[in-house]
């Protein structure tokens, strides 16, 4: 088949299925679906069901000539070929964009792609410019990808994507890690990108009411299977929307609503005092000075509270968190350990052992990855509570217990690396978790701890940290979700110029939660 030198790509599968290396189960199997050019395609379903797999495969990362090992059944055709033989039409945006930045220079990033398609020299640099100030990236051309945020991460990566002028166009949570704001943005030049090239979309979201507009049709798979349910939006909400939602499926209209006990407060656990924090020196990259990213921060976090941090991207959310952590020192001021904590150690949190600060304070990246050390989901929970001297049975009923709670029992014997977006983030909050029901951290520290999740996960991890919020322990996450802020927040503290300024909440309000 012929390529067209205009407009979108063509996507055809024919009883095609994936099987990942190691793993027992298919992660799709009969998928029966035709693409065709310019149209604008929403893939959803559960948590795990394949999504992500199916975007990885039509940007030709599985396959005979992929990146991704596996067993592949049936046929994926984009245009007329296998995907692994012609990635060049092909724009991917995955759900963590640490996977796709592959140079030091923001600039030279998003020049990669174009250089690889043999874009002319002359185009190249007027179009890397255009697409970073399409996505609002916020930075010049030489500054460091080592130095960004995670949701900067995002923004220089959807630019990578769009500025290669993709036929086809993958895009796996694009938003995730953007502020409103910057979703809006993406959102906004999404649209009128696509008008304007007429490319093929395929987008997975788990926030259908933000994106539904984008799009024109509606394909739903299930895990382990093919396409459930294919029409227009209207159309396969009306006659599925039930089933969807009880799938997990975020349908416009239907929000999960945990069951939560109210926060019972309590006295100090950690303080700040007149913390500021500055960017970190990045080796071998002519970057901006050094500057302050928070600068004489106070902020008191107590037992019995959930705490969120809101704010734009950059603004320093995360930089705080991992000083709340104990696991960075500020460039000036302390973080205090107060109340229970103080009598465990007096010191500043970051002069704790390792094991002390293990067994007071869980910590949930923003980078799941970066919390596994071991090859099995099974064995990432064991092992904490075997290093904490509890016993093998003991640990082994802990470890059922969670994986049950958070839907990883049947991942079991998975490697960690293999899950999806979703599934990693619910196991890395399980391994902060992991050392045992009596030795529960007092604080606990998570950074996204809602990314990827469908209704059902979203609604159990939501009661799971409002469990542990009831029982009297701290926790405090940066987030964008603005539903877990309705449901579970006790206080919101908005990081934005330096400045953290705590707000009222509508579950402080009695509003949510109850």
């Amino acid at each position: 088949m012929t390529r067209p030198d205009t407009g979108g790509a063509r996507v055809e599968l024919s009883g095609w299925g994936w099987r990942h290396s190691g793993r027992d189960d298919h992660a799709l199997r009969g998928v029966d679906l035709t693409v065709e050019p310019g149209e604008r395609v929403l893939l959803l379903g559960a948590s795990g069901a394949g999504k992500s797999t199916l975007l990885h495969s039509l940007a030709g990362l599985t396959g005979e000539d992929g990146a991704i090992s596996g067993e592949q059944e049936g046929s994926l055709l984009v245009d007329g070929a296998p995907a692994d033989r012609g990635r060049g039409g092909v724009g991917l945006v995955s759900q963590d964009p640490e996977t796709q930045l592959v140079m030091a220079r923001a600039g030279d990033d998003v020049a990669f792609g174009l250089e690889n398609l043999g874009v002319e020299p002359g185009l190249i640099w007027p179009r890397v410019e255009r697409s970073l100030a399409e996505v609002g990236f916020p930075y010049g051309l030489r500054h460091s990808t080592g130095a960004l945020s995670g949701g900067e991460k995002q923004r220089l990566v959807i630019a990578g994507a769009l500025a290669m002028r993709p036929r086809l166009l993958l895009l796996d949570e694009p938003t995730a890690n953007l502020d409103p704001a910057g979703a809006v943005l993406v959102r906004d030049l999404l649209s009128r990108l696509l008008g304007e090239t007429r490319a093929t979309l395929v987008l997975v979201e788990h926030r259908v009411a933000d994106v539904v507009d984008l799009v024109d049709r509606v394909v739903v798979v299930e895990p382990g299977g093919g396409v459930i349910a294919d029409g227009t939006p209207a159309r396969v909400f009306a006659e599925h929307g039930r089933s969807l939602a009880e799938q997990g499926v975020w349908i416009p209209g239907n929000e999960p609503a945990p069951e939560l006990a109210p926060g019972p407060g309590g006295g100090p656990l950690v303080e700040t005092v007149d913390v500021t924090a500055r960017t970190p020196f990045q080796v071998g990259v002519r970057a901006a000075p050094r500057r302050a990213v928070l600068d004489d921060v106070n902020l008191t976090l107590c037992a019995g509270t959930a705490t969120a941090l809101t704010g734009p991207n950059g603004a320093g959310k995360s930089t705080l968190l991992t000083m709340l952590a104990g696991l960075s020192r500020p460039h000036r001021g302390q973080v205090l350990p107060r109340g229970p904590l103080a009598e465990a150690d007096r010191r500043p949190l970051v002069r704790w052992p390792a094991r002390r600060l293990a067994r007071h304070v869980g910590t949930v990246f923003q980078h799941a990855e970066d919390q596994f050390v071991t090859a099995t989901v099974r064995d990432e929970l064991r092992f904490a509570p075997l290093r904490a001297g509890m016993g093998e049975t003991e640990t082994d009923a802990w470890v059922g217990e969670l994986m049950e709670r958070l839907r990883l029992t049947r991942l079991a014997e998975v490697h960690p690396y293999t899950l999806s977006g979703g599934e990693k983030r619910r196991l890395s909050v399980a391994t902060a978790l992991s050392s045992g029901p009596s030795h529960a951290p007092d604080l606990l520290v998570l950074d996204e701890p809602t990314f990827g999740q469908d209704t059902r996960t979203w609604t159990e991890l939501v009661e799971l940290l409002g469990v542990l919020r009831a029982e009297g322990r701290a926790v405090v996450m940066a987030t964008h979700d603005e539903l877990l802020l309705r449901r579970l927040t006790d206080v919101e503290v908005r990081v934005a110029d330096g400045r953290a300024a705590p707000l009222e909440t509508a579950a402080a309000a009695g509003e949510g939660g109850v």
